[in-house]
């Protein structure tokens, strides 16, 4: 892979006024706070909006280019971080720890697939998450659940479980924090970097989406995704991504249809521009190998020039007899088989993964060359949400990617 300069995000000190505010006729939002103080959360937004972008436009076309490579399959993608980042936890040696642990499985893939490796980070602003429900009852207790550090705190209090407009700032402030240190990190190994977070908490969106000369982009990170809880194909997530120039992505569960797959192509990517769009396959060992196949090849017979990843971790996981949620790496394994399965039988390019993991050695998630037993999971368990492969199970997962790719018949494309 030729070594190019890091353009992670320098902050946008170029022209660009803030985008359009949500029009009174917006389609429903799902997974949206329940804001208090709607006034104070005007303000904020208002402040937001009036500040420089994360990373530049420039910047997000140019991911686009990469991702273009990867959908005609002359690249592969890594997506890899936190399943939800937190203020306290963004600490320089936990980024290094990241982004040392996406370089090392980079160069592992890229020479067992031959190809030039794009990474992507979910960093410096994955602080949302979807919710299975509102509250939460612990004890008698119920409060609202928690929905990211974006909007409030872990500790299980009626103090912090109250949504604050104010961690809309502190999430903008860190989240530049975060990028500063992945740009000289990146300069130091003159290698591409680029962020990336799920589209979530909306007011944070419009705040960070600028009218450039270029076209309006979300510059809040370089791509954004819309995950499988909100991709309504009439609701505001899909229509916020639809009105912006980023690399967009987009989760697909088990049970979404050829029709809503096409549907989504036409909405996001109408000009069948490739690297324009993605979809992360999140569909479980069990699933992947009789609900992909269908997806697949309608929409490459649609003309669609996607990238197609797999998320092998989303679909898998279990409550252990400890109460912890888990993830069994063999299962993550036979995920990631069956994709690759998909792909050879209908010729096609497996783009890549997207996986939650760290640089640190906890206990989250199972098995692995070095196993984490269910004994060990109390040991390191440290997520905020879901559970994170660790760095020896991330690099078993990377050894593992770079014999498939190397056995991976050439796509007919």
């Amino acid at each position: 892979m030729t070594n190019t300069v890091s353009t992670v995000g320098t902050g946008a000190d170029g022209p660009g006024q803030p985008g359009p505010a949500a029009p009174p006729d917006a389609p429903p939002a799902a997974q949206q706070p329940d804001w208090p103080d709607r006034a104070a959360l005007r303000a904020v937004a208002d402040e937001l909006a009036t500040l420089p972008g994360l990373v530049l436009a420039e910047e997000c076309d140019r991911l686009s280019d990469r991702l273009a490579a990867v959908a005609r399959g002359e690249a592969v993608l890594l997506q890899g971080g936190d399943c939800a980042e937190t203020f306290d936890g963004v600490t320089e040696e936990h980024v290094r720890g990241t982004f040392g642990t996406l370089g090392e499985m980079s160069a592992l893939i890229a020479e067992g697939a031959g190809l030039p490796v794009v990474q992507l980070g979910r960093i410096a602003g994955q602080y949302a998450k979807p919710r299975s429900s509102p509250l939460e009852t612990r004890d008698g207790q119920t409060l609202p659940a928690y929905r990211g550090d974006l909007v409030n705190g872990l500790a299980f209090t009626p103090e912090a479980r109250m949504p604050d407009p104010g961690r809309l700032q502190r999430g903008y402030r860190i989240s530049a924090t975060t990028l500063n240190l992945l740009r000289a990190l990146a300069a130091r190994r003159t290698t591409e970097f680029w962020t990336s977070h799920e589209a979530l908490v909306l007011e944070y969106e419009r705040a960070l989406t600028r009218d450039t000369p270029s076209g309006v982009y979300d510059l809040s990170a370089h791509l954004v995704w819309v995950g499988e809880r909100t991709r309504q194909l009439n609701g505001a997530h899909l229509d916020f991504v639809a009105g912006i120039r980023n690399p967009v992505a987009v989760k697909l569960g088990p049970t979404t249809t050829a029709d809503d797959a096409l549907a989504i192509v036409d909405q996001l990517d109408p000009d069948r521009t490739p690297g324009r769009l993605t979809f992360i396959s999140r569909m479980g060992a069990d699933a992947v190998r009789d609900a992909l196949p269908e997806l697949v090849s309608k929409v490459e017979a649609s003309g669609a020039q996607v990238v197609w990843m797999c998320d092998p971790m989303h679909g898998n996981t279990f409550v252990a007899p400890s109460g912890h949620k888990t993830r069994d790496f063999d299962r993550i394994m036979d995920e990631v088989r069956g994709f690759f399965e998909v792909h050879a039988d209908l010729g096609t390019h497996p783009g890549g993964i997207h996986a939650e993991l760290t640089g640190e050695p906890v206990t989250e998630c199972l098995g692995g060359t070095k196993p984490v037993t269910p004994e060990d999971l109390p040991s390191r368990y440290e997520t905020a949400c879901d559970p994170r492969l660790n760095r020896r199970q991330a690099l078993d997962l990377a050894r593992a990617l770079a014999d498939l790719y190397a056995h991976h018949p050439p796509s007919r494309r």
